[in-house]
């Protein structure tokens, strides 16, 4: 499982870019977090207010192992700014895949 925070309008080419590589699925989520960013300070009709948890976009993926890295190398290349907030990757082992519908187990459910 590949879980990745991005930033919001990166959502669009990341998606592009793992149904080229052959992602056949993915969850999304609208959070907000900081990170080394610790939030910031923003004007709104001439006061400025801290922003305190940054908007991101979660992705959940999962993959068969031999995809991972691909998956992490298309995301990494298609969300990187190269800014601060740029977001993070983790992967994840997953110890059984369901798929409701047909009780494909494992692989064959992804």
């Amino acid at each position: 499982m590949i879980i990745a925070a991005i930033k919001p309008y990166k959502l669009d080419e990341v998606r592009e870019a793992l149904t080229e590589i052959g992602v056949r699925g993915m969850m999304v989520t609208e959070i907000k977090g900081f990170g080394m960013q610790s939030g910031h300070t923003e004007i709104y009709r001439g006061a400025e207010y801290a922003v305190n948890f940054v908007p991101k976009m979660r992705l959940e993926i999962v993959v068969s192992d031999s995809l991972a890295d691909t998956v992490v190398e298309a995301i990494t290349k298609t969300a990187r700014t190269g800014k601060i907030g740029d977001g993070k990757i983790f992967v994840l082992d997953v110890a059984s895949a369901l798929r409701v519908r047909t009780g494909d187990v494992d692989d064959d459910a992804l």
